[in-house]
């Protein structure tokens, strides 16, 4: 995957005048993470959602803060959004080291058709969505497939520990 690169300023408007930033095109965003301070920080809304659509809540992204030299590794951690319009609120960015395992919840899709499904009275009922995986921010899957080809039977369930996952990354989930 390519690398996501964003750009961000220090942000001085604070509380409620923020809505004066997202009338300009700018999206507040809070920058906090391991030994360091917590920033409040500002950056485009255009460049911001192009940035979120490429790394979702699963890839690094390479922040530029204030012009610095060196970028640093954050992900998104938290997105609020408008309730009616869905426009961007305010974003959490966690800022990462690359030598420090994190926990992340990654998305469960599924592959294949499951031959018990071909009976009309038959369904498929999925109850977890997301698994909680920890690992290596560099080693983070971007989803976790599952082949539901294997269900013939309509009894027939799968669970956590049949999911298969690249080494060096752990579900945190229950198994069962």
């Amino acid at each position: 995957m390519e690398k996501i690169e964003l750009e961000t300023t220090t942000r001085e408007t604070m509380g409620k005048k923020v809505r004066f930033l997202r009338r300009q095109g700018i999206i507040p965003v809070h920058l906090f993470g391991h030994d360091i301070d917590s920033m409040a920080l500002q950056c485009d809304a255009l460049q911001l959602r192009q940035a979120m659509s490429q790394a979702g809540k699963t890839h690094i992204i390479s922040l530029m803060l204030d012009k610095a030299k060196k970028p640093r590794n954050v992900v998104v951690r938290e997105v609020q959004r408008n309730p009616i319009t869905g426009e961007l609120l305010h974003v959490d960015l966690y800022q990462v080291r690359m030598d420090e395992k994190i926990q992340v919840e990654v998305p469960i899709v599924l592959i294949g058709e499951a031959p018990a499904l071909k009976h009309k009275q038959n369904m498929l009922a999925q109850a977890l969505h997301a698994l909680t995986v920890e690992c290596l921010p560099d080693r983070t899957p971007e989803s976790a497939p599952i082949d539901v080809s294997v269900l013939t039977d309509a009894e027939q369930t799968l669970h956590v520990k049949d999911i298969a996952v690249d080494e060096g990354v752990t579900v945190t989930n229950n198994p069962e």
